[in-house]
């Protein structure tokens, strides 16, 4: 079976200036894996480039074992890769419901497909919010319902750009037990965030990229214990 995310030697660049150096990553069905690194050195990029939101300039990426780099943005949604970007992004001026409904889509006929009702379940904080406008919830409840909207497409592959940042203690927890929880689940999840403890719990594939490449890649046993890897890629 091919992996789920196969990028190969992929390359892209913001007008003259490059800024990925051929990356190399994979994600697995079923998996959990990460994409560290400090500010700067190319993750965000590299999620703009697997959606289609940045052409990638060489290399190639590949879903499912099919190539997906020359397509539109919308087609690699449509292809079951479902995104929580950084900044959330929601809707302000659309309830939480209605940005929920908004995004909802069954294109594999998932015999359990993701409903507003589910996302509630997983999230009772925004059930509580569901007429509330986007523009009126906190931080943290902006995240949730960006994760929401993200599983209403029922993704094949989960990517989460910045996962926590900037949210509170217990809002951090909620989601890592998300995440938990969905990859209890069986569902494939692509994470960038800085909490290197809770990604080393969770995931079990990691790959640390610095000015453009993939520096490192292992599993959270081989992360752990290297805390010499962690202070030379990831410490500020």
């Amino acid at each position: 079976m091919a992996p789920m995310l196969t990028l190969s030697d992929v390359r892209a660049a913001y007008g003259e200036s490059e800024v990925l150096f051929g990356v190399d990553l994979t994600v697995e069905a079923g998996e959990v894996a990460t994409l560290l690194g400090r500010n700067g050195m190319g993750k965000t990029t590299t999620v703009r480039a697997i959606m289609g939101l940045l052409p990638a300039s060489g290399g190639e990426i590949r879903f499912e074992g099919q190539p997906i780099q020359a397509l539109p943005a919308y087609r690699i949604a449509q292809a079951g890769l479902g995104l929580v970007p950084e900044g959330r992004h929601i809707f302000p001026n659309l309830s939480v419901r209605e940005n929920l409904i908004a995004t909802a889509a069954n294109r594999r006929r998932e015999a359990e497909p993701w409903t507003v009702e589910r996302v509630f379940e997983m999230f009772p904080g925004l059930a509580e919010r569901r007429t509330s406008m986007g523009a009126l919830l906190s931080g943290g409840e902006q995240q949730m319902l960006a994760v929401g909207r993200a599983l209403m497409t029922n993704p094949r592959l989960l990517i989460l750009d910045e996962a926590t940042e900037g949210l509170a203690p217990l809002v951090r927890a909620e989601i890592w037990a998300c995440l938990e929880r969905l990859k209890g689940e069986g569902q494939s999840i692509l994470v960038i965030d800085k909490n290197v403890e809770a990604l080393a719990r969770i995931a079990d594939r990691h790959h640390i990229l610095e000015k453009g490449q993939v520096v490192w890649a292992g599993s959270s046993a081989d992360l752990r214990a290297d805390p010499d890897l962690q202070r030379r890629h990831l410490g500020v």
